[in-house]
């Protein structure tokens, strides 16, 4: 299963503020831990879509 670069950015940026979200409103974000694992948690998720973009380029199609 492919995902295409717009549908990643989506995912992973709404699973991130869903995290902060979440974590702000059950009052556990004051925690280093749990700073840390979103923090860490973003590094991944960069790192991955910088991955992708990088791996498959979208000019696959297109004429030369």
């Amino acid at each position: 299963m492919t995902f295409s670069r717009n549908t990643l950015a989506l995912v992973f940026s709404g699973i991130l503020v869903l995290g902060f979200f979440l974590s702000g409103v059950f009052g556990v974000l004051d925690y280093l831990i749990v700073k840390a694992l979103l923090f860490l948690g973003f590094g991944i998720f960069a790192g991955a879509l910088v991955w992708i973009a990088v791996k498959d380029p979208e000019n696959k199609n297109h004429l030369k």
